[in-house]
């Protein structure tokens, strides 16, 4: 497969399938990372929770920004040559977790923590997760990519806040659980972030586990998404890696002719 170009920029979204234990799961990042890499990407996008799954005491397993986990994460980075970006768990001060995105890479890192917590469908994330407060993008390769977190995609106005503070790719790891209507409602949504955005999506959902009790465990169906909401790849709810190129010029293109999205000077 050719290389990215000025004009692309490949990217691949690594669905694993976490576990409670924080060095299998690197073990794991790491084989996806690395066929990722095999594959040409620039940027491999891992899963919310790639450190540990929901299922998981997140307290118990809560690490600092440079612990082992992202450390790993560091160093797969360093060796392929990739900017990666992963979900994990950090302490916070008031004794609950932040559910963390880390982007790191040869262009530098980026830190972002989940703003909307997932209270929904029997779910309390707030008890045991911290929100974050500040909206984060980041330059991967040229390109800016903006950072989001699962339950985010249903806030509209955060994709049109990423939008206009330029990012022409936003990146979306989840854990989006089994249920009733559940992948349907990833499906719609993903597609509708993109318009917001009027940027590329990523979405890289955790593969489909067995539920267990209200913990978002994932469900896969990982996707690429253009500016104007069409599905460009997908995959099934099995362990994978989506390899693709992205066309940095639909962004110009699509906000050229739908003028919603004004980006900020």
């Amino acid at each position: 497969m050719p290389e990215s170009t000025d004009d692309t920029l490949r990217v691949a979204a690594c669905q694993i399938l976490s576990s409670s234990d924080p060095t299998e799961n690197l073990e794991t990042a790491n084989a996806a990372i690395a066929r990722a890499a095999d594959g040409g990407a620039r940027l491999a996008v891992l899963p919310e929770a790639s450190m540990a799954h929901f299922a998981t005491p997140l307290a118990e397993v809560a690490q600092p920004l440079d612990g082992p986990f992202a450390q790993g994460l560091r160093e797969a980075a360093r060796r392929h040559g990739i900017t990666v970006v992963a979900g994990m768990f950090e302490p916070a001060p008031d004794g609950r977790v932040h559910n963390t995105l880390l982007l790191t890479g040869p262009d530098g890192e980026a830190v972002y923590r989940k703003i909307h917590l997932y209270d929904a469908f029997g779910s309390k994330e707030s008890e045991t997760v911290a929100p974050g407060s500040e909206l984060v993008t980041a330059v991967v390769d040229g390109v800016r990519v903006g950072l989001a977190t699962c339950y985010d995609v249903r806030f509209a106005d955060q994709f049109t806040a990423l939008g206009r503070a330029g990012a022409q790719l936003v990146v979306l790891p989840a854990s989006w659980g089994e249920g009733p209507g559940k992948a349907q409602q990833w499906d719609l949504l993903v597609r509708a972030r993109a318009m917001d955005a009027q940027a590329w999506l990523l979405a890289c959902d955790q593969a489909w586990t067995p539920p267990q009790g209200s913990a978002p465990l994932g469900l896969g169906r990982s996707a690429l998404v253009d500016p104007t909401g069409g599905v460009r790849a997908r995959l099934t709810h099995e362990p994978d890696v989506l390899v693709a190129d992205i066309d940095l010029g639909l962004v110009e293109r699509t906000r050229a002719l739908v003028p919603v999205v004004q980006p900020a000077d």
